[in-house]
Protein backbone atom coordinates (compact mmCIF):
# COMPACT_ATOMS: atom_id res chain seq x y z
CA UNK A 1 0.00 0.00 0.00
CA UNK A 2 1.67 3.49 -0.89
CA UNK A 3 0.55 7.28 0.21
CA UNK A 4 -0.22 7.78 -3.48
CA UNK A 5 -2.73 4.96 -3.43
CA UNK A 6 -4.03 6.14 -0.29
CA UNK A 7 -4.38 9.58 -1.79
CA UNK A 8 -6.29 8.86 -4.60
CA UNK A 9 -8.68 6.82 -2.57
CA UNK A 10 -9.47 9.26 -0.17
CA UNK A 11 -9.69 11.97 -3.48
CA UNK A 12 -12.50 9.56 -5.17
CA UNK A 13 -14.56 9.74 -2.18
CA UNK A 14 -14.75 13.10 -1.67
CA UNK A 15 -15.32 13.79 -5.13
CA UNK A 16 -17.83 10.80 -5.79
CA UNK A 17 -16.48 10.65 -9.21
CA UNK A 18 -12.98 8.64 -10.57
CA UNK A 19 -13.16 11.17 -13.34
CA UNK A 20 -12.67 14.45 -11.36
CA UNK A 21 -10.84 12.51 -8.49
CA UNK A 22 -7.49 11.87 -12.25
CA UNK A 23 -8.21 15.43 -12.46
CA UNK A 24 -7.38 16.19 -9.04
CA UNK A 25 -4.93 13.95 -8.47
CA UNK A 26 -3.34 14.74 -11.70
CA UNK A 27 -3.38 11.41 -13.30
CA UNK A 28 -5.39 9.71 -16.11
CA UNK A 29 -8.84 8.68 -15.03
CA UNK A 30 -7.71 4.53 -15.92
CA UNK A 31 -4.48 5.28 -13.94
CA UNK A 32 -7.12 5.93 -10.55
CA UNK A 33 -8.75 2.74 -11.35
CA UNK A 34 -6.24 0.56 -11.35
CA UNK A 35 -4.90 2.12 -8.33
CA UNK A 36 -8.54 1.67 -6.51
CA UNK A 37 -8.29 -2.25 -8.31
CA UNK A 38 -4.65 -2.94 -6.61
CA UNK A 39 -5.40 -1.58 -3.31
CA UNK A 40 -8.64 -3.82 -2.90
CA UNK A 41 -6.55 -6.43 -4.21
CA UNK A 42 -4.31 -5.75 -1.46
CA UNK A 43 -6.88 -4.97 1.29
CA UNK A 44 -8.67 -8.37 0.27
CA UNK A 45 -12.07 -6.88 -0.04
CA UNK A 46 -14.15 -4.36 -2.22
CA UNK A 47 -14.22 -1.17 -1.10
CA UNK A 48 -16.74 0.29 -3.80
CA UNK A 49 -20.13 -0.61 -3.83
CA UNK A 50 -20.67 -0.50 -7.58
CA UNK A 51 -24.18 -1.64 -7.81
CA UNK A 52 -24.80 2.31 -8.77
CA UNK A 53 -22.11 3.37 -10.84
CA UNK A 54 -23.89 6.75 -10.64
CA UNK A 55 -23.27 6.88 -6.95
CA UNK A 56 -20.58 5.81 -5.66
CA UNK A 57 -20.78 4.27 -2.52
CA UNK A 58 -17.98 2.64 0.42
CA UNK A 59 -18.45 -0.21 1.68
CA UNK A 60 -18.02 -1.00 5.56
CA UNK A 61 -14.18 -1.74 4.76
CA UNK A 62 -14.58 1.37 2.44
CA UNK A 63 -15.59 3.08 5.32
CA UNK A 64 -13.49 2.08 7.76
CA UNK A 65 -10.18 2.07 5.34
CA UNK A 66 -11.37 5.80 4.67
CA UNK A 67 -11.32 6.90 8.06
CA UNK A 68 -7.28 5.54 8.29
CA UNK A 69 -6.38 6.67 5.54
CA UNK A 70 -7.34 10.20 6.38
CA UNK A 71 -4.97 9.75 9.57
CA UNK A 72 -2.29 8.40 7.36
CA UNK A 73 -2.23 11.39 4.81
CA UNK A 74 -2.50 13.80 7.61
CA UNK A 75 0.57 12.22 9.48
CA UNK A 76 2.07 11.95 6.63
CA UNK A 77 2.03 15.77 6.20
CA UNK A 78 2.39 16.89 10.28
CA UNK A 79 5.95 14.71 9.41
CA UNK A 80 7.03 17.07 6.72
CA UNK A 81 5.57 20.22 8.10
CA UNK A 82 7.99 19.37 11.35
CA UNK A 83 10.79 18.64 9.11
CA UNK A 84 10.12 21.63 6.62
CA UNK A 85 10.35 24.10 10.40
CA UNK A 86 13.14 22.76 10.60
CA UNK A 87 15.40 23.31 7.48
CA UNK A 88 13.72 26.15 6.77
CA UNK A 89 14.24 27.92 9.77
CA UNK A 90 11.28 28.88 11.16
CA UNK A 91 9.25 28.75 8.49
CA UNK A 92 5.66 26.92 8.47
CA UNK A 93 1.60 26.80 8.53
CA UNK A 94 -0.41 27.42 11.51
CA UNK A 95 -3.94 26.22 11.54
CA UNK A 96 -5.72 27.90 14.31
CA UNK A 97 -9.81 28.08 14.75
CA UNK A 98 -11.93 30.26 16.50
CA UNK A 99 -15.20 31.38 17.44
CA UNK A 100 -16.73 35.02 15.85
CA UNK A 101 -15.72 36.84 19.36
CA UNK A 102 -12.30 35.12 19.62
CA UNK A 103 -11.43 35.47 15.92
CA UNK A 104 -12.23 39.29 15.93
CA UNK A 105 -11.39 40.61 19.81
CA UNK A 106 -8.85 37.80 21.21
CA UNK A 107 -6.73 36.61 17.96
CA UNK A 108 -5.95 39.47 16.66
CA UNK A 109 -3.89 39.95 19.97
CA UNK A 110 -2.09 37.06 20.31
CA UNK A 111 -1.46 36.86 16.13
CA UNK A 112 -0.21 39.94 16.63
CA UNK A 113 2.50 39.41 19.59
CA UNK A 114 3.26 35.91 17.87
CA UNK A 115 4.18 37.43 14.41
CA UNK A 116 5.96 40.01 15.94
CA UNK A 117 9.11 37.15 16.28
CA UNK A 118 8.12 35.38 13.97
CA UNK A 119 6.74 36.95 10.16
CA UNK A 120 6.97 34.10 8.35
CA UNK A 121 4.62 31.71 9.61
CA UNK A 122 1.54 31.57 7.66
CA UNK A 123 -1.44 31.56 9.54
CA UNK A 124 -4.49 29.99 8.26
CA UNK A 125 -7.98 30.83 10.58
CA UNK A 126 -11.28 29.06 10.57
CA UNK A 127 -14.05 30.69 11.97
CA UNK A 128 -16.81 28.34 13.52
CA UNK A 129 -18.30 27.39 17.20
CA UNK A 130 -16.68 25.78 19.28
CA UNK A 131 -18.43 21.82 18.83
CA UNK A 132 -17.24 22.29 14.96
CA UNK A 133 -14.21 23.96 16.00
CA UNK A 134 -13.36 20.74 18.59
CA UNK A 135 -14.03 18.41 15.74
CA UNK A 136 -11.84 19.53 13.62
CA UNK A 137 -9.17 19.38 16.07
CA UNK A 138 -10.06 16.00 16.42
CA UNK A 139 -9.70 15.34 12.80
CA UNK A 140 -6.62 17.05 12.40
CA UNK A 141 -7.65 20.01 10.37
CA UNK A 142 -6.93 22.45 13.22
CA UNK A 143 -3.69 22.44 15.19
CA UNK A 144 -5.03 25.14 17.92
CA UNK A 145 -8.54 25.69 18.76
CA UNK A 146 -9.71 28.67 20.91
CA UNK A 147 -12.84 27.30 22.68
CA UNK A 148 -15.51 29.21 24.82
CA UNK A 149 -15.66 25.65 27.22
CA UNK A 150 -13.07 23.15 28.03
CA UNK A 151 -13.19 19.48 26.31
CA UNK A 152 -14.27 16.71 28.86
CA UNK A 153 -12.40 14.74 26.67
CA UNK A 154 -8.97 13.51 27.82
CA UNK A 155 -7.58 13.53 24.63
CA UNK A 156 -6.81 17.37 24.80
CA UNK A 157 -4.39 19.87 26.13
CA UNK A 158 -6.09 22.48 27.51
CA UNK A 159 -4.64 26.43 28.55
CA UNK A 160 -6.60 29.43 30.02
CA UNK A 161 -6.21 32.40 28.09
CA UNK A 162 -8.86 34.74 29.90
CA UNK A 163 -11.97 35.23 31.60
CA UNK A 164 -14.89 37.02 29.87
CA UNK A 165 -18.42 37.84 30.80
CA UNK A 166 -21.88 38.58 29.39
CA UNK A 167 -23.42 42.43 29.34
CA UNK A 168 -26.59 44.03 28.71
CA UNK A 169 -25.45 46.95 26.49
CA UNK A 170 -27.83 49.71 24.83
CA UNK A 171 -27.17 53.15 23.39
CA UNK A 172 -26.05 56.01 25.65
CA UNK A 173 -29.61 58.05 24.62
CA UNK A 174 -31.45 54.76 26.25
CA UNK A 175 -33.50 55.41 29.53
CA UNK A 176 -31.82 52.51 31.04
CA UNK A 177 -28.47 53.71 31.52
CA UNK A 178 -30.18 56.19 33.83
CA UNK A 179 -30.60 53.54 36.67
CA UNK A 180 -27.60 52.28 38.65
CA UNK A 181 -29.07 48.25 37.34
CA UNK A 182 -31.87 46.38 36.43
CA UNK A 183 -33.76 42.90 36.94
CA UNK A 184 -34.70 40.53 34.16
CA UNK A 185 -38.33 41.66 35.09
CA UNK A 186 -37.46 44.87 33.92
CA UNK A 187 -36.28 44.16 30.33
CA UNK A 188 -39.81 42.35 29.68
CA UNK A 189 -40.85 45.66 27.56
CA UNK A 190 -37.32 45.71 26.07
CA UNK A 191 -36.86 44.94 22.54
CA UNK A 192 -34.04 42.77 21.78
CA UNK A 193 -31.25 42.23 19.05
CA UNK A 194 -30.38 38.80 19.12
CA UNK A 195 -27.39 36.27 18.50
CA UNK A 196 -27.60 32.74 16.20
CA UNK A 197 -29.90 30.71 18.06
CA UNK A 198 -26.89 27.92 18.60
CA UNK A 199 -25.21 30.39 20.57
CA UNK A 200 -24.18 29.45 24.41
CA UNK A 201 -24.40 33.04 25.62
CA UNK A 202 -28.19 33.71 23.94
CA UNK A 203 -29.46 30.61 25.51
CA UNK A 204 -28.09 31.39 28.75
CA UNK A 205 -30.50 34.66 28.49
CA UNK A 206 -33.55 33.13 27.42
CA UNK A 207 -33.68 30.43 29.97
CA UNK A 208 -33.41 33.92 32.48
CA UNK A 209 -36.17 35.12 30.84
CA UNK A 210 -38.09 31.94 31.23
CA UNK A 211 -37.22 31.19 34.87
CA UNK A 212 -38.42 34.39 35.83
CA UNK A 213 -41.32 34.46 33.43
CA UNK A 214 -40.60 37.21 31.56
CA UNK A 215 -41.34 37.95 28.01
CA UNK A 216 -38.40 37.98 25.51
CA UNK A 217 -38.95 40.23 22.41
CA UNK A 218 -36.84 39.55 19.80
CA UNK A 219 -37.58 41.79 17.18
CA UNK A 220 -34.31 41.27 14.89
CA UNK A 221 -32.88 37.14 15.27
CA UNK A 222 -29.85 35.26 14.01
CA UNK A 223 -27.34 38.13 14.25
CA UNK A 224 -23.62 39.00 14.17
CA UNK A 225 -21.97 40.51 17.26
CA UNK A 226 -20.78 43.39 14.94
CA UNK A 227 -24.65 43.59 13.65
CA UNK A 228 -26.15 43.33 16.96
CA UNK A 229 -23.44 46.37 18.43
CA UNK A 230 -24.28 48.15 15.32
CA UNK A 231 -28.49 48.31 15.96
CA UNK A 232 -27.65 49.02 19.93
CA UNK A 233 -25.92 51.51 18.84
CA UNK A 234 -29.06 53.00 16.59
CA UNK A 235 -31.32 52.78 19.62
CA UNK A 236 -33.21 50.00 18.02
CA UNK A 237 -32.77 47.81 20.97
CA UNK A 238 -30.62 45.83 23.21
CA UNK A 239 -28.70 43.22 23.49
CA UNK A 240 -26.56 40.98 24.97
CA UNK A 241 -22.95 40.63 23.78
CA UNK A 242 -19.33 38.65 25.61
CA UNK A 243 -18.05 42.32 27.66
CA UNK A 244 -14.52 41.78 25.87
CA UNK A 245 -16.33 42.54 22.08
CA UNK A 246 -17.61 45.60 23.42
CA UNK A 247 -15.16 47.77 25.43
CA UNK A 248 -13.80 50.26 22.53
CA UNK A 249 -17.04 51.41 21.98
CA UNK A 250 -17.97 51.51 26.20
CA UNK A 251 -14.70 53.43 26.14
CA UNK A 252 -15.94 55.78 23.18
CA UNK A 253 -19.24 56.35 24.87
CA UNK A 254 -20.71 54.94 21.39
CA UNK A 255 -22.58 52.00 23.81
CA UNK A 256 -23.45 51.79 27.26
CA UNK A 257 -23.47 48.36 29.97
CA UNK A 258 -26.13 48.52 31.77
CA UNK A 259 -25.68 45.69 35.35
CA UNK A 260 -28.73 43.35 35.46
CA UNK A 261 -28.30 42.76 39.01
CA UNK A 262 -30.13 39.04 38.82
CA UNK A 263 -28.23 37.18 35.76
CA UNK A 264 -24.56 36.80 35.66
CA UNK A 265 -23.01 34.75 33.30
CA UNK A 266 -19.07 33.84 32.69
CA UNK A 267 -17.06 31.48 30.57
CA UNK A 268 -13.41 30.48 30.26
CA UNK A 269 -11.63 30.91 26.88
CA UNK A 270 -8.93 28.00 26.19
CA UNK A 271 -6.46 27.24 23.67
CA UNK A 272 -6.49 23.11 23.05
CA UNK A 273 -4.59 21.08 20.98
CA UNK A 274 -4.41 17.54 21.11
CA UNK A 275 -2.16 15.65 23.58
CA UNK A 276 0.38 12.88 22.29
CA UNK A 277 0.29 14.69 18.58
CA UNK A 278 4.02 15.89 16.61
CA UNK A 279 2.71 19.48 17.23
CA UNK A 280 4.77 21.89 14.57
CA UNK A 281 7.21 24.83 15.76
CA UNK A 282 4.60 27.12 14.50
CA UNK A 283 2.14 25.31 17.08
CA UNK A 284 4.54 25.19 19.85
CA UNK A 285 5.93 28.46 19.55
CA UNK A 286 1.72 29.85 18.97
CA UNK A 287 0.90 28.12 22.55
CA UNK A 288 4.41 29.38 24.67
CA UNK A 289 2.94 33.02 23.03
CA UNK A 290 -0.65 32.48 24.75
CA UNK A 291 0.88 30.93 27.91
CA UNK A 292 2.76 34.32 27.96
CA UNK A 293 -0.16 36.65 27.60
CA UNK A 294 -2.27 34.70 30.15
CA UNK A 295 -1.67 37.12 32.68
CA UNK A 296 -1.73 40.05 30.56
CA UNK A 297 -4.87 39.77 28.20
CA UNK A 298 -7.60 40.25 30.63
CA UNK A 299 -5.85 43.84 31.84
CA UNK A 300 -5.06 44.40 27.97
CA UNK A 301 -7.76 43.41 26.10
CA UNK A 302 -10.25 43.81 28.40
CA UNK A 303 -11.77 46.07 30.85
CA UNK A 304 -13.80 44.93 34.20
CA UNK A 305 -17.37 45.37 33.85
CA UNK A 306 -16.79 48.20 36.78
CA UNK A 307 -14.62 50.11 35.44
CA UNK A 308 -16.86 50.65 32.17
CA UNK A 309 -20.19 50.97 34.63
CA UNK A 310 -18.19 54.01 35.98
CA UNK A 311 -17.62 55.65 32.62
CA UNK A 312 -20.02 58.70 32.50
CA UNK A 313 -23.07 58.61 30.12
CA UNK A 314 -24.92 61.11 28.15
CA UNK A 315 -28.31 61.19 28.14
CA UNK A 316 -28.22 62.55 24.34
CA UNK A 317 -25.74 60.72 21.81
CA UNK A 318 -23.58 62.46 19.49
CA UNK A 319 -26.04 61.71 16.43
CA UNK A 320 -28.71 63.46 18.52
CA UNK A 321 -26.67 66.15 19.36
CA UNK A 322 -26.26 67.06 15.32
CA UNK A 323 -29.70 66.47 14.57
CA UNK A 324 -30.62 69.16 16.74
Amino acid sequence: MEFMQLEMFVTVVEESSVGRAAARVHRTQPAVSIAMKKLEDEIGTPLFDKSNRQDIKLTQAGEMLFEYALRLLQLRSEAFTAVDDLNNLRLGKLRVGANESVSLYLLPTITSCFQKNFPNVKIEVKCNNSDHLLHDLQERKLDIALLSHLPEDNEYDATPIMHDELVLITSPAHSLTQRQSVSIKDLGYESFIAEDVGSPWRKKFVEAFKKRQTPLNIIVDNAPIETIKKMVEMNLGVGFVPLMCVREEVERGKLAIVAVKDFHQERTLWAVQRKRALHSFAAKTFMRVVTSLTDELPNQALATTSNLLSLPRNSTSKKEKLRT
